[in-house]
This record gives C-alpha cells, sequence and structure tokens, in this order.
C-alpha cells in the first residue's frame, strides 16, 4: 500500500466517475464510482502521509470535483472532467506520489 500510486486513481475517480454517470444516466452510481476511488485514495494518504496531507488532497479533490460543474458551464463537460482531473493527479503526484523512491522506478 505504501508503494501505490494515488494519482491515477484520483484522476480516475474523477473521470469513471463522470463517464459512468453519462452512460448509465444515474448520477448516483457514477457517485459511487468516484467516492470509492477517493476512499481508496484516502486511506492510501493517512497511513502513507499522515491526516494532515490526507485532508489536503482529500479537500483539493472535493474542491476539484466541485469546480469541475462551474468549468463544464464554459469549456465543456468533458473537457472540464478531463482538466481537474489532471490537475488534481498532478497535485497528488506533487504532495504525495513523488516523495516514495519506490514509485518513480516502477512508473517508468
Amino acid at each position: 500500500m505504501m508503494q501505490i500510486a494515488t494519482a491515477p486513481i484520483a484522476a480516475a475517480g474523477l473521470i469513471g466517475g463522470f463517464g459512468v454517470a453519462v452512460a448509465t444516466g444515474s448520477r448516483p452510481l457514477g457517485g459511487v464510482v468516484l467516492a470509492g476511488c477517493g476512499l481508496t485514495c484516502i486511506a492510501i494518504w493517512l497511513r502513507r502521509d499522515g491526516r494532515r496531507t490526507a485532508a489536503q488532497l482529500t479537500a483539493a479533490g472535493l474542491f476539484a470535483f466541485a469546480a469541475s460543474h462551474g468549468l463544464g458551464l464554459l469549456i465543456g463537460a468533458w473537457p472540464s472532467v478531463l482538466l481537474v482531473a489532471a490537475a488534481i493527479a498532478a497535485l497528488c503526484w506533487r504532495v504525495s506520489d513523488a516523495r516514495r523512491p519506490g514509485l518513480r522506478r516502477a512508473q517508468f
């Protein structure tokens, strides 16, 4: 668990959650996907990085989710989701994942 990269999980939660909601027409089902990925990330951050980092990244993820709705009105739904997913993935990598030397080697 200490060597799992959370950046792709966080991005997959945003993208997958939206994709499931669109494909099924069920926003709650999309929310289940989003919550599952989010809770997985939180569990990893708590064990690996502590409460403060977990709280900060969780708040950033919630903000990204909310921001995607407003941004979607300006640039479209999918572009908005992809943009905030990339941003949250970069933040997760920078704040948590990049601090794990084994992750860098495993990614390339």
